[in-house]
């Protein structure tokens, strides 16, 4: 009798033993493997479990936010790649099941979305879903450049990123706000002292090293790997904006220093004169954009951005810049049709070419074409009355994004070293009396045209 008990007894042991093996089992599959980074199971045609990790994380993030009625869309420029390459078959697909995973299961770190501000309250509830179902999340503030004016430097904190991390596998989330430009702006991605730098591999995100400008988007919801989203219709002009998409905040706080030493000309012809070339640039962006003409800010139009974030009241014009390999015949037509006759035009495309259109009044453009060499760039200058050809050299510079009088318009990404080359070191202090034949620190003599060529390159209006 006492042998039989035995037997019984560790038959019940090793039963015991077993069903607690299959519980931790369960609970490792089902819990702790989606919140500790463990392998998902393997969705459809994925080639690893990590291919599916990938896919399953992006599915329950798209989950979540749509509990909350959130409207996110995809701008990872990986997956945008690869779904630009196959639009036309994914934009006619029903939206059935697809025999792979091909996008969402591509290697990477993490997965990109954007988030528009005014489309979201910034609900405690999301963060605290987020949690339940297994993510661990960062939010990232910095101030409002929106706030910021002449008058004030708010130091107001947005929220700008969130980092949603599951498993091996993290979404980033971009939040973009309108500006008066009419445009989409995100912030950079700055890291607290008290921020754990392992979180995410931070120094990979395609979005945060600094600030961004966008058009807005038109979206297109369709069904990538079995699970609906929104991307950009068009991912490849997408994607070509992104990569020109850095923006320069004014400079507020040295504008306001500048205003100290300098005080600002609040008389009626220069609150006039501001007026006028601030229509001006808005007539003239309208212009070159609908002729998909790149420009810039140049000459003092530039320096007035830089040194006090406002025209120059004084100038008396408004300077652009645009690469001569940007040069379209349809310039000087499209500026009559627009209201604005040419005023003189001298060089030709193959030299020193600048073109000159009369605004209201007495102000007008200037558009100044530059010329790429090997190791600097340069437009040039003609005297009329002389046929004097003169040359301005630069240091070779990149474009980024600004906000200018409610405008989004290109600078030179590198605009100390443009301005100085122009105005010199001494470029805080106020010039009123320029010569652009003597003034500015980059003019050289660039010899004489000949006089049979004059009829061509100097035509006075």
């Amino acid at each position: 009798m006492q042998k039989i008990n035995k037997n019984v007894v560790l038959a019940l042991l090793s039963l015991t033993s077993l069903v607690f093996l299959l519980f931790q089992l369960y609970y490792y599959k089902f819990y702790l493997s989606q919140k500790n980074g463990a392998v998902f199971s393997k969705v459809r045609g994925s080639q690893s479990g990590q291919d599916s990790t990938r896919w399953h994380v992006v599915r329950k993030f798209l989950g979540l936010i749509a509990s909350h009625n959130i409207p996110v869309y995809l701008i990872d420029p990986l997956i945008l790649g690869l779904v630009d390459k196959d639009i036309e078959q994914i934009r006619s697909s029903p939206g059935g099941p697809t025999p792979e995973c091909k996008y969402f299961c591509a290697p990477r770190d993490f997965t990109t979305f954007a988030l528009l501000d005014k489309t979201w309250k910034h609900e405690v509830g999301l963060f605290r879903t987020a949690e339940k179902m297994g993510f661990q999340w960062l939010k990232f503030i910095n101030k409002d450049p929106r706030l910021d004016g002449m008058d004030d430097l708010s130091g107001v904190e947005i929220p700008l990123h969130y980092i949603f991390k599951l498993a091996s596998h993290a979404i980033h989330l971009v939040v973009f706000y309108e500006r008066s430009g009419n445009y989409l702006w995100h912030g950079p991605l700055r890291l607290k002292q008290h921020m754990d730098r392992k979180f995410v591999p931070f120094r990979k995100l395609h979005f945060g090293r600094y600030p961004g400008a966008y058009e807005k988007p038109e979206l297109l919801l369709v069904s990538i790997d079995d699970l609906k989203v929104q991307i950009p219709k068009n991912p490849s002009s997408f994607l070509e904006e992104m990569s020109h998409s850095r923006f320069l905040e004014c400079r507020y706080r040295e504008a306001r220093a500048f205003f100290q030493l300098y005080p600002d000309d609040a008389s009626l012809d220069a609150v006039e004169f501001r007026k006028k070339a601030k229509s001006l640039l808005h007539l003239a962006a309208l212009t070159l954009n609908n002729l998909g003409v790149k420009f810039w800010l140049s000459s003092g139009t530039c320096l007035g951005w830089y040194r006090q974030c406002n025209v120059i009241p004084y100038s008396k014009d408004v300077d652009l810049g645009v690469f001569i390999r940007d040069y379209k015949a349809d310039i000087i037509p499209a500026f009559q049709k627009a209201g604005l006759p040419l005023k003189h035009k001298f060089g030709k495309v193959e030299d020193s070419l600048e073109l000159s259109f009369q605004g209201e009044g007495d102000i007008k453009l200037d558009i100044f074409f530059f010329y790429e060499e090997d190791d600097h760039i340069w437009n040039g200058g003609t005297q009329a009355k002389s046929g004097k050809k003169f040359k301005y050299l630069f240091p070779k510079f990149t474009l980024c994004w600004t906000e200018f009088v409610e405008l989004k318009v290109h600078v030179p990404c590198e605009t100390l070293q443009y301005v100085e080359a122009n105005y010199g070191p001494d470029w805080k202090v106020p010039v009123k009396t320029w010569d652009w034949k003597s003034s500015p620190s980059n003019v050289q003599y660039n010899g004489v045209w000949p006089v049979d060529e004059w009829d061509d390159v100097i035509q006075i209006y």
